[in-house]
């Protein structure tokens, strides 16, 4: 979120998986034990929120920028004099854990959580990794809100326990196969990294711009490693498309772009929340114009305090919001509201209060339906222009005509 990427921000305000080193597409099993029921939460004075998103690896940017919206929120509550919890003041904090964006360190750090007793859980950042992880937090009844997994199974999979606070795949894939219609592509390519957010999104993009009148050219598929995708692009260059859309993140959207400018290649190119960065244009500088991608939230001027809030994260931690810390502050916030209706930080006690949810964050308003997605979630859509990231339109949330 550059003031433009707040547009991220924006789409979070700002705004998957969404996204990174991600995960395998398919998760791997929860774990080898059952977790044990969570107690009654922290003891003492403490109440422990857990959070976890990749802190190395090439996209530890996003997760730094989640774990310092975390750490925003936290501190600006135990600074205002703690969380009032039955008429006792209790302080929060915060226990971060490095998941990798890989789905099995990612359940040995749930595991963690549960031994820890943590009272909740902001996570994680990745699709594939939250997928996994929330079958640990579910069977040990710890609330869950993840401020940035969009694949549509988390949800999916009917967790009491299962949260999150941005749209999901199939609203965003939607948006942006109708969107690549809108624009006069009638022939497209698809490209995604084989993450369960990169593919999920893909295949949503693919099944809305076929929906629309599209003709889908080519299918390709790369790695969340891979840097080359000169071979990729040369196939899809003989196929003559309109449009290319990449599902996946950043650190791969970036060469993935400046390789189609090498090649010639006059397509647009499209991606999801996983490219829509202040990291994008920095790693693909001038090749960055013209880039297309999509945001689950409202652009940073349509919400009120969307510039204070990026104001206050940018004096705090000397850096701009890359994409989700909005959404991370917001989960915090929300989760903590629901402790303190519920009189009690223990999940069993606020998880009903939690579900009951009815919240206006910097991201807009947080509503969740019955399988934990947020309701009326909106899209927006960016494109770089003059080296920053500009809102083309929004679509649901209430938004902009």
């Amino acid at each position: 979120m550059t003031i433009a990427r707040y547009s991220l921000i924006a789409a979070a305000i700002v705004a998957m998986t969404a996204c990174g080193k991600q995960e395998p597409a398919a998760a791997p099993e929860a774990a080898s034990q059952p977790a044990a029921k969570a107690e009654a939460a922290p003891a003492g004075d403490i109440i422990k929120i857990g959070h976890a998103a990749p802190l190395t690896g090439n996209i530890a940017h996003l997760g730094k920028d989640n774990e310092n919206g975390v750490k925003m929120a936290i501190d600006e509550i135990n600074e205002a004099g703690g969380v009032d919890i039955g008429g006792k003041k209790m302080k929060l904090e915060m226990v971060s854990e490095d998941d990798q964006a890989d789905p099995k360190t990612a359940t040995t750090v749930a595991q963690r959580f549960v031994d820890q007793k943590v009272a909740g859980v902001i996570g994680h950042l990745n699709s594939g990794t939250t997928i996994p992880a929330s079958k640990i937090y579910s069977d040990a009844g710890i609330a869950q809100i993840s401020p940035s997994a969009t694949a549509v199974a988390y949800t999916a999979q009917g967790f009491k326990t299962a949260f999150r606070v941005m749209a999901n795949d199939a609203q965003q894939g939607k948006v942006l196969g109708e969107y690549a219609v809108k624009l006069g592509a009638k022939k497209v390519a698809i490209i995604d990294d084989r993450t369960a957010y990169g593919q999920g999104l893909a295949d949503e993009f693919e099944k809305a711009a076929k929906a629309a009148g599209a003709e889908v050219v080519k299918r390709e598929f790369t790695t969340n490693q891979e840097t080359d995708f000169n071979a990729i692009l040369t196939s899809i260059k003989g196929a003559k498309p309109d449009l290319i859309f990449y599902g996946g993140m950043d650190a791969q959207a970036a060469p993935l772009k400046k390789q189609a400018k090498k090649l010639g290649l006059n397509a647009k190119v499209m991606g999801g929340d996983g490219t829509q960065t202040p990291e994008f244009i920095k790693l693909a500088g001038a090749d960055a114009e013209g880039m297309i991608s999509s945001s689950p939230g409202m652009p940073k001027d349509k919400l009120a305090g969307g510039q204070a809030f990026l104001d206050k994260f940018k004096a705090k931690f000397g850096t701009e919001v890359q994409l989700y810390a909005p959404y991370c502050y917001d989960a915090v916030k929300v989760m903590v509201a629901a402790m303190q209706k519920a009189g009690s930080s223990d999940p069993a006690k606020y998880l009903p209060e939690l579900a009951k949810t009815d919240y206006q964050g910097v991201t807009g308003s947080v509503t969740f339906d019955e399988k934990g997605d947020i309701k009326n979630g909106a899209i927006a859509l960016y494109t770089v222009k003059g080296g920053k990231w500009e809102t083309l339109e929004v679509v649901g949330g209430g938004a902009a005509k």
